[in-house]
């Protein structure tokens, strides 16, 4: 048998996931080479995802739950599993990013995570932890899975203008990214406006931040910095902080101005095949 080690599943979500993985083959009657060729990898990674020494992708979640019959454990597992990968510091804003109904954020640096292309993100990831790029990627991609949901939450998005040009993984990429935010900005419950450089001082000079509104929480306000997340519900704070978003919604290209500025930034810095038109 490959890689056999005893696990403590109240340990971690990915303890969990492998001896509830290890569990289910067993009772089966399938091997670790058996299930890997039931759903086309190697009967190592098995072993590794048995003895959470490799995270698991959704990909391999829902292939494992189709060959098991284990009726979506698997593809439910994976998501816990995943945002456990996030940094410690900013797990409690993803758990409550997760409950919102009702998110507003302004970015001065970068696209906003649930917003981000996967080319786009493993830049970003690859500039900070290139020893961790595919698992926080992963990660990352599976908070927007919120913005799939029957109720997904309403997103308002305040870009800096600067965020267009900030040339994240070349031209090709940011042509990309600058698309999808077309794309997704077209739903009917997603609002996008950028804050052009000609407004100058700005409520959000001091940087990103992102407020959250759930049913039954209170609301909340969310600020970073290099290695450290701060959440407050402190009813003044949320106040100053709505009041200057207002502001900053006010104060940016409508979304039809910012959805034109962002397809002439498209096209005329990162052209129609990723190369600048000259």
């Amino acid at each position: 048998m490959v890689n056999i080690r005893t696990l403590d599943p109240s340990a971690s979500p990915l303890d969990y996931y492998g001896s509830e993985l290890r569990r289910e083959r067993e009772h089966a009657g399938m091997t670790q080479e058996r299930l890997g060729t039931c759903i086309f990898c190697a009967a190592s990674l098995i072993g590794q995802v048995e003895t959470a020494t490799k995270v698991p992708t959704r990909d391999f979640s829902e292939r494992v739950d189709a060959a098991l019959g284990t009726d979506g454990r698997f593809s439910r597992l994976v998501g816990l599993v995943l945002r456990s990968q996030l940094p410690t510091w900013f797990q409690p804003f993803a758990e409550m990013e997760a409950q919102a109904t009702y998110i507003s954020t302004f970015q001065a640096q970068v696209v906003y995570g649930l917003l981000q292309t996967k080319d786009y993100a493993e830049a970003l990831v690859a500039a900070h932890s290139p020893d961790d790029l595919e698992t926080l990627v992963a990660a990352r991609l599976e908070r927007q899975r919120i913005l799939e949901r029957e109720a997904p939450p309403v997103l308002w998005v305040v870009l800096d203008e600067a965020v267009l040009y900030r040339e994240v993984g070349g031209k090709g990429v940011m042509r990309k990214q600058l698309a999808h935010l077309l794309n997704i900005s077209a739903r009917s419950w997603i609002y996008l406006q950028v804050l052009p450089f000609s407004v100058g001082a700005h409520p959000a000079t001091l940087g990103s931040f992102t407020l959250l509104r759930a049913e039954e929480d209170p609301d909340l306000l969310y600020t970073e910095s290099y290695d450290i997340g701060h959440m407050t519900a402190n009813p003044q704070v949320i106040r100053e902080r709505s009041v200057g978003y207002a502001r900053l919604q006010a104060t940016a290209l409508s979304p039809e101005d910012s959805a034109a500025l962002i397809a002439r930034v498209m096209e005329e810095r990162y052209g129609p095949d990723g190369r600048a038109v000259a």
